[in-house]
């Protein structure tokens, strides 16, 4: 049966009210208002930080903390050569600029940095654009009869 205006349905559970509580004996969560008797989640105010275990020492503390994380550490999306090599193939393409990554679909987003290892072979000569080569990668490129553009630094210099 196709759908229209006519036979249109909320999903289940989308349409049930929120759980009315303290509303008398009747509705079957009177009297304590589903809190319990006594103790400290049963009284007003009452709010626990996150990973509290009844006093015992948090799992967060208990377990040891290790090596060293850099906040500033720049983080860079790899892409093999295979993967551009079968990109170029099918959408085929000679150039491929900072922007055309999230056009062909090797990044989610255009703000990411982008690092090209050299997993892999390329067929045809094809001119990359990105933040960061592998020597390999450098090498396969140019093998292949195209370019390896670093960004920021000018098309003359990268041969």
């Amino acid at each position: 049966m196709a759908k229209n205006l006519s036979n249109l349905r909320a999903p289940k559970k989308a349409n049930t009210g929120r759980k009315r509580v303290g509303r008398g004996m009747g509705s079957g969560m009177g009297k304590t208002s589903t809190r319990g008797h006594k103790g400290q989640g049963s009284r007003s105010g009452s709010s626990l930080m996150r990973g509290f275990e009844g006093g015992q020492m948090p799992l967060h503390r208990r377990l040891p903390k290790r090596g060293f994380n850099n906040i500033f550490r720049t983080e860079y999306t790899v892409i093999n050569l295979t993967r551009i090599a079968s990109v170029a193939a099918e959408k085929n393409v000679t150039t491929i600029a900072i922007e055309d990554y999230p056009k062909l679909g090797l990044v989610s987003s255009k703000k990411e940095l982008v690092k090209i290892l050299g997993n892999g072979e390329l067929a045809t000569a094809i001119t990359i654009t990105a933040h960061k080569f592998s020597k390999s990668a450098q090498e396969k490129i140019e093998k292949a009869g195209g370019k390896a553009l670093t960004l920021g630094e000018p098309a003359a210099a990268a041969k």
